[in-house]
């Protein structure tokens, strides 16, 4: 999980390479490598409306894969037969995909996707990204209900780290933001949401930025376990968190937008009552969850994708 993390992947991408992405994507699209060729078989129901199976894609990390999962197997219980095509790629060859028919449905990140269509926008509570994606979105696709689930990143410290600075919020780290060195992916030097928002939102200049390359993986975890930063850039849904018992500091001025799950859609596929089971999983799924589901696949367990999945819709009532 740690190492192809979604927001890492999400926000590595400069509009130079998804262009770069694209058009390789749209030349592989004849070739037997080409991701959107093949696909985990669907259980028996009927289609989405249009008297097809309906595809569930996802990008190119283990959550999206997951989440897909979720979406999949809520509509094969439902009746609407869906099948899974996993790890198309990232967010500007999927959502070409939504809009071409390759796939009927993915999911995305609420904050992240709004940034896609609208490299403008400037929302940044779950409410006004939710309200403000519909209209910028492509003809012919939609969102539908957020998952209170999010994956987004955040500022975490060690528990001793929080006793002895006092720290809670990003608000009580500023006061004391001189005296620390903050871990984080190169980018974040100069991403909006980075250094420079930290500074501008809460006058946050650091001692020092370690840049780490692993996206808030084992290395970065060491750094912090052993001091060497006492401040790390690391995902809400990464099972290390929780697994460390570190601290998540609050972020009060929503430095870090929203990035709740949705499901990305095409409206002309996905009926009714395929938009109920998708919208049944929104409602059941929470962060909480995804940090179990990812553990269940990446830690220990190293349960597939499917199966997690699987595990999950029945322990909620949404399969048998």
């Amino acid at each position: 999980m740690i190492q192809d993390h979604p927001v890492t992947r999400r926000r590595a991408l400069t509009a130079a390479a998804a262009g770069l992405g694209l058009s390789l994507a749209l030349s592989a699209c004849g070739g037997s490598s080409n991701p959107l060729s093949t696909g985990s078989a669907a259980s028996s129901g009927g289609a989405g409306g249009s008297g097809k199976a309906l595809v569930i894609g996802s990008a190119d990390f283990t959550e999206s894969q997951i989440v897909a999962e979720l979406y999949a197997g809520a509509l094969n219980a439902a009746g609407v037969q869906a099948t899974t095509k996993p790890n198309i790629g990232a967010r500007e060859v999927y959502y070409k995909a939504v809009q071409d028919g390759s796939v009927d449905v993915v999911p995305d990140y609420t904050g992240n996707l709004l940034l896609y269509v609208d490299t403008s926008a400037t929302q940044v509570s779950a409410s006004d990204i939710a309200s403000a994606l519909p209209g910028k979105l492509a003809k012919g696709l939609a969102i539908l209900d957020p998952a209170k689930a999010e994956d987004k990143d955040a500022m975490v410290v060690t528990k001793a780290s929080a006793a002895r600075y006092s720290l809670k919020s990003l608000e009580d780290m500023a006061k004391v933001c001189k005296d620390l060195v903050i871990g984080a992916p190169a980018t974040f030097e100069k991403r909006a949401y980075g250094l420079p928002g930290l500074k501008d939102k809460y006058n946050c200049v650091p001692k020092q930025f370690q840049p780490m390359s692993d996206g808030g993986g084992p290395v970065t975890l060491k750094a912090l376990l052993s001091n060497d930063v006492q401040v790390a850039d690391i995902y809400t849904t990464t099972p290390s968190i929780a697994d460390n018992d570190l601290v998540v500091l609050d972020d009060p001025k929503n430095n870090f937008i929203a990035q709740q799950v949705v499901p990305l859609v095409r409206t002309d596929t996905v009926s009714d009552k395929a938009k109920s089971a998708l919208n049944a999983v929104s409602k059941q799924l929470t962060t909480e969850d995804l940090v179990n589901l990812n553990r269940s696949v990446s830690g220990t367990q190293k349960q597939s994708p499917a199966d997690a999945a699987k595990a999950w819709l029945k322990e909620k009532g949404l399969a048998s």
